[in-house]
């Protein structure tokens, strides 16, 4: 049986185990960051902070020479100060200059705008970006 089988218990060398010395703690490293999220960062930026993103999609896209991602992003601004930077962002997307590590916006495009007055001025962005990652 496995259990009549004798052995011998040998103790370790205690240097084998010992613990490395301290040597403080470990640099930061800038965690990369998904190009999504990165978009979604610059959006916001573009928009003066006052967007609420209602909706964000990603489909990933290819052409026989370029490979990415195409995003759909649907924006709430709300208030008269909302509207006003809606109206601004909606006037500056297209011609935009996006900084994204490792991606370029290709293109960029209002596809819908949506304005409400009542109960208070709200309107509703929605835009679709194609992001391709840089050779």
């Amino acid at each position: 049986m496995l259990c009549d089988v004798p052995f011998e218990v040998k103790k370790a060398e205690p240097a084998l185990f010992a613990a490395p010395a301290y040597a403080g703690p470990a640099p930061r490293r800038a965690a990369p960051r998904h190009p999504g999220t990165q978009l979604v960062r610059a959006v916001m930026q573009l928009a003066g902070g006052q967007a609420e993103i209602l909706r964000h999609a990603e489909r990933p896209w290819a052409s026989v020479t370029f490979s990415g991602a195409r995003h759909t992003l649907v924006l709430r601004f709300a208030g008269a100060e909302g509207c006003a930077a809606g109206e601004a962002f909606v006037a500056a997307l297209a011609d935009h200059e996006f900084t994204l590590r490792g991606q370029l916006v290709a293109d960029a495009a209002v596809t819908a705008v949506v304005h409400d007055l009542l109960p208070e001025p709200c309107m509703v962005v929605d835009a679709e970006l194609l992001l391709l990652e840089e050779a």
